[in-house]
């Protein structure tokens, strides 16, 4: 009997992951990831996660399958994959995606460690993607979930060969309700458990004071300027404060609807432009991660639909290999907000291609 560990974060999708895994015949273990300790945050139950009481779900949801259940500390390996390059991509003009590093780094990196540590074949999560082998390239390859609206491949474009292996995606095929009905014919007590929305480790939403109470810096005034004309439009408060196409908190009196262009961390400017200034076709991606293909040669391109933040529809873009690693993604029509940080991934139908992360926009 093969046996696999159940990533528990004490929400639906775990809990119910767990049971389709025991119901097919695997010898199952529980464990839940400490991250993040909420201790000096101000939370909201109804959106934060990683809490005491989501370890307390998992616990009793592995207690009703009899199954065990280990808790891990790895708040230092999540302060130090996720919220330290949190930090620093705002401080330098970026706007991070947390979710996709502790992916990464943590519930999969870390978890297999903890697998093999087990003796776990099999690491099994709640995400919303599948998995499947292609007998013809003999590669694993990583699919959108059958259910659009839940899909969360994007936020797993970083996985690998080895890793996809070994993964288990038992919801891919099914819809949220699905998962909730699963938990719910089983006696969950967390069935109809809410989702948390915001950064775990942002509990309030408020990302800018997180990023001031953990550095302990004051990031100082400056510029905001017109993108057109180089004009001063006025004063901001930190570009912390600022992302690719908000409009919403400048504090201007603007005789137009202006937004977020450009931040320029050198330069301590934020630069405004009208809606029309936020639209572009090409960007470069570092950090790049293949899947379905081993990779392009330098020069070589590939036609993709790509996607540029998590709730967008893929579009068709042409991928460009660069000489450094690079690629060069240029989309057939102009996308709105292309923002440096986020991820750039690829995808030929609903596999996804591959993925990196965006360094620069043209």
């Amino acid at each position: 009997m093969s046996r696999a560990l159940i990533a528990m974060s004490g929400g639906v999708d775990s809990s119910a992951s767990a049971l389709l895994m025991k119901r097919a015949g695997y010898d199952c273990v529980g464990v839940t990831m400490r991250l993040f300790d909420h201790e000096d945050a101000e939370v909201r139950p109804d959106k934060a996660c990683c809490t005491d009481d989501d370890v307390a779900d998992a616990v009793l949801v592995c207690l009703k399958m009899d199954i065990p259940h280990h808790v891990v500390d790895f708040k230092a390996q999540f302060r130090e994959a996720v919220m330290d390059p949190f930090v620093q991509a705002y401080e330098n003009g970026r706007t991070p995606n947390p979710c996709i590093n502790c992916n990464r780094y943590l519930k999969f990196e870390e978890l297999f460690r903890q697998a093999d540590a087990l003796d776990c074949e099999l690491v099994v999560t709640g995400h919303y993607a599948r998995v499947e082998h292609n007998d013809e390239t003999g590669r694993w390859e990583l699919k959108k979930a059958a259910f659009l609206e839940k899909d969360q491949s994007y936020v797993l474009f970083n996985l690998t060969q080895e890793q996809l292996a070994r993964i288990r995606f038992p919801l891919g095929a099914m819809s949220k309700n699905d998962a909730r009905v699963e938990a719910e014919e089983a006696g969950f007590k967390n069935a109809q458990k809410h989702e948390s929305q915001d950064i775990c480790f942002v509990p309030t939403g408020k990302y800018t004071d997180f990023i001031e109470q953990y550095t302990g810096k004051t990031y100082p005034y400056g510029e905001f300027v017109d993108v057109r004309n180089g004009n001063v439009l006025g004063e901001h408060k930190g570009i912390i404060r600022y992302t690719v196409g908000q409009r919403k908190g400048l504090g201007l009196a603007l005789p137009q609807p202006m937004y977020v262009t450009k931040v320029d961390p050198g330069e301590n400017k934020v630069y405004l432009g009208l809606n029309d200034d936020l639209f572009t076709t090409t960007l470069l991606a570092e950090d790049v991660n293949w899947i379905s293909v081993p990779g392009l040669e330098p020069g070589e391109t590939l036609r993709v639909t790509a996607k540029v933040r998590y709730k967008q529809p893929d579009r068709p873009a042409t991928v460009t290999a660069m000489d450094d690693g690079r690629i060069r993604v240029v989309f057939d029509e102009p996308q709105r907000a292309i923002t440096k940080g986020q991820a750039v991934v690829l995808y030929d139908g609903d596999t996804v291609v591959g993925g990196g992360t965006i360094q620069d926009v043209l």
